[in-house]
Formats: C-alpha cells, sequence, structure tokens
C-alpha cells in the first residue's frame, strides 16, 4: 500500500532562508552571540528549531497568535492539536497558569529541568488560543537543555514547540532531520548536536494528589511512583504500549504466515462495526471473514480507508473536541513505507515470522526493513536492517527509535517490520511511539 501524502493543514508556509548555526563548532562568545540572533528572531515573531533533552523543537512566541500559527503553517499540523509551552525557570509558570497545587510544585521540584510536561489550568489571556487549541489548559515543561533555555531567556517570552518536524513524519533528534523536513519553511535552526533521551517528554495532569499519565515519555511510570502513590494512565494509551483507537482492533487469522508460526494480524474496524466508542475497551478477538494474502499488509488498505479518511488520521479521537495532550489524538513519527509491529511469546517465534514475511515482501518486490534488538539483529535479512539498542538497555531504543525510522525513508524502504519494545520503564514511551508509527498495525505471534 502506497502512503498517501500527509494532508497540510492551514495556508503554506512562504519559502524563507532557514539560517542554521552549528554550535558545537564556535566558541563561547560565537554560540552567545547565534543564541542572541535566534532569540531575536523568535521575539520578532518568527520560528526557529533548538535542540531539547527530548527531540528538536519548533519555537515561536507562545504569546502571539500570528507567530504560533506560524508553526502550524510550517509543521502542516492540525490546528486543534495543543502544544507545549517551554520556559526557562519555574517562576515564569506563574505567569502562564492558575494557582496550583503543592504536588505541582513537587513535581517541577523533582524533575524539573526534564521531559516531564505538566498540563495545568491556564491563566486567561497568557498565551494564544492556538497553543491551547481552545482548552482551559496548557501544557508547560521546563527542557533539561543548557542551550534551550538560553534561548527562551534570551527571547523574554515563553516559547510554544513541538517537535520540529513535518507532521506525521519520525521526529527529529539532529538538526539535520530539521533541516530535512523544515528548510525552507522556518527562519532558523540552532544545532546544539544530538538530543539526549530521545523520545518526547511524559505529559501528566494533576488531580488533587492523584497523577494522572497521558502520554509516556522520558519520566517513566516508575520515576513517577517513587514519587507519587497514586500514578494513573489515561484510557487512551494502551497498556502494551500504543493508544487505543476510538474505535476496537481485529484479529485477522493469518494462515500464510511461516510454517510452524500461528499469528493473528491486528488491524483497526470502524465505528460502524462496534457498540461503544469507549477507548479503554480491550483488543477483542472477532471472527471476521479471512481476508486473502493476509501476510501482505497492503491488503488491508479497504479497511485502512475506513479509519483514515483520506489517508488523513484526523478520525483518530472519538469526538471533534482537542486531545487533552499533544501526541493522543493523531498519527504520529511514521516512515514513509507501511510498518509493522510482530510481538509474541519468544524470540524465536518473532524473528521466524519476520523472516519469512520480509523473505515473501522481497519476492513481491518490495524494498524491505527489519526494525530489531541487538541481540536478534544477525537473524535478519532484509535490505536495511537498523537496531535499537540493546534490551537491557531501553533507553538506547529511545535514543535510536527515530533515526531508524528516518533511515528507512532515506534508502526508500516500503515495507517495514518491527519487533515489539518490552514496555518497562522508558520502553514503555518507545513502544507507545513505535504503535503510533505503525498506525497500530501489529501481527500477534502465537
Amino acid at each position: 500500500m502506497n502512503k498517501k501524502e500527509q494532508p497540510q493543514y492551514g495556508q503554506a508556509a512562504t519559502q524563507v532562508n532557514t539560517r542554521c548555526w552549528p554550535l558545537t563548532a564556535h566558541t563561547k562568545s560565537e554560540q552567545e552571540q547565534a543564541i542572541q540572533e535566534a532569540a531575536q528572531l523568535l521575539a520578532q515573531g518568527q520560528t526557529v528549531a533548538f535542540p531539547t533533552e527530548t527531540v528538536y523543537g519548533l519555537g515561536a512566541d507562545a504569546t502571539s497568535t500570528a507567530a504560533v500559527e506560524q508553526i502550524f503553517y510550517a509543521k502542516g499540523r492540525p490546528s486543534d492539536n495543543p502544544l507545549i509551552v517551554h520556559v526557562a525557570d519555574q517562576s515564569e509558570v506563574e505567569l502562564l497558569v492558575q494557582p496550583y497545587n503543592e504536588l505541582v510544585s513537587h513535581l517541577m521540584e523533582r524533575f524539573w529541568p526534564g521531559p516531564l510536561t505538566l498540563v495545568l489550568p491556564v491563566r486567561q489571556g497568557a498565551v494564544s488560543p492556538k497553543v491551547t487549541a481552545g482548552l482551559a489548559t496548557v501544557a508547560v515543561r521546563m527542557p533539561d537543555h543548557a542551550v534551550a533555555r538560553r534561548l527562551i531567556r534570551a527571547a523574554g517570552c515563553p516559547i510554544a514547540a513541538p517537535s520540529a518536524n513535518r507532521s506525521g513524519r519520525p521526529s527529529p533528534t539532529t538538526a539535520a532531520h530539521v533541516m530535512e523536513d523544515l528548510d525552507g519553511r522556518i527562519a532558523g535552526i540552532v544545532d546544539g548536536g544530538p538530543t539526549g533521551v530521545g523520545v518526547e517528554s511524559t505529559v501528566v495532569e494533576v488531580h488533587g494528589d492523584r497523577v494522572h499519565v497521558l502520554r509516556p515519555g522520558g519520566v517513566t511510570l516508575a520515576m513517577l511512583q517513587e514519587f507519587c502513590s497514586q500514578v494513573t494512565i489515561d484510557p487512551a494509551v494502551d497498556p502494551e504500549g500504543g493508544m487505543l483507537h476510538h474505535g476496537l482492533m481485529e484479529r485477522v487469522p493469518n494462515t500464510s504466515a511461516a510454517p510452524g508460526v500461528d499469528s493473528t494480524v491486528v488491524t483497526p474496524v470502524a465505528d460502524s462495526k462496534i457498540e461503544s466508542n469507549s477507548v479503554s475497551t480491550a483488543i477483542v478477538e472477532s471472527s471476521i471473514e479471512q481476508i486473502s494474502e493476509p501476510n501482505r499488509l497492503s491488503t488491508y488498505e479497504h479497511e485502512l480507508e475506513l479509519f483514515t479518511s483520506n489517508g488523513d488520521d484526523t478520525n483518530v479521537a472519538a469526538s471533534t473536541e482537542a486531545p487533552r495532550s499533544p501526541g493522543m489524538k493523531y498519527t504520529h513519527y511514521a516512515p514513509t513505507g507501511v510498518m509493522c509491529i510482530v510481538r509474541g511469546a519468544s524470540a524465536d517465534a518473532i524473528s521466524a515470522y519476520i523472516q519469512a514475511d520480509i523473505a515473501d515482501a522481497k519476492r513481491r518486490g518490495e524494498t524491505t526493513g527489519v526494525l530489531a534488538f541487538r541481540e536478534h539483529i544477525d537473524r535478519y535479512r532484509a535490505d536495511v536492517v537498523a537496531e535499537l539498542g540493546s534490551l537491557s538497555e531501553l533507553n538506547q531504543a529511545a535514543q535510536l527509535l527515530y533515526s531508524a525510522l528516518r533511515r528507512f525513508d532515506d534508502a526508500g524502504v516500503t515495507y517495514i517490520l518491527a519487533e515489539a519494545c518490552p514496555t518497562e520503564g522508558i520502553g514503555l514511551a518507545v513502544m507507545n511511539r513505535l504503535v503510533k508509527a505503525a498506525g497500530h498495525r501489529i501481527v500477534q505471534v502465537l
């Protein structure tokens, strides 16, 4: 199945000369001059990409609607998707949000600066309504990156910043990724080298004495649980690491799997096939008619069209309301080729299925890719085999994921199978991104 081009939201960005400041090659005085130049552009209402400890962000003055609109134009981002506001100091939060409780203060003290975003009641008029997508809350965080905080201070305003990539593409972890996606569409890029964490921040709401996770990220559930005894996960977050759709998922028996391997393919179903829109409903078994060529994911095009109208992913949410957090409504992080995740009880069964299916895909003329952990990398023979690091060090998977997905695009890979990621620690965030990148296409090897 050829993935349709992502739709554009709002007007196209005007072609501009995108400047780049490579700070790693500059002296301290030259770095300061570069930051001041970039900050001046932000103060003038232009967009500048900058490094954080998670991914590169595309920043604009959060108080200016005209400036924030440039983010949506450059990215092709849906305007009902809220943005995270970045601050350089905790004291700046007081100007953005209404009074908050002691638990929020303790979370800031414990995890800021760092990859934790807090969704708080917004102070009226503090930021552009484009930042909040019309919600009564605003997402705020203080990045753990010295360049980012220096830039925010120099700009003299809070900075709204989603990831600095075209909407739907893998997030950028280097300045080169930003240039690849946004050259000519933004005013500048502050190049601070590769990012550290590699996946976006954890997003939480605080309800009294309870921390409620809207998006998993660099601050893990275990870290939150050490700090707060009541930690809950939003029903939209699949416990296997994905984001549950407004519909259920059907498991299609796969009789064309590798010899000796029994598996099912999981694929989205349309609203008309379910009785409830509850996102907390678990994946269910379904005795639907078996489709032809189940090994080939392109045969699901008719079902996926019901789910992603005209190649768009704006039907993923059950309602038309803006999501409470970035990453809750739209498909993100996706490579150009069709991607599917393979999970199961044993590594042997998973690798046997993947290699057999990759061989079939090659015979069909596909350019193939496999995303796997170091312990299994030698088992695969594909056109591109990308490593996620070691299973014992899932932080490596977070750091390598987006670069690996972009590597598939660079090589023109059309068909990708990925090993599922364990969901312990930061693995929950990695699996969450994998599932969304794969459009929730999952093969369960039994």
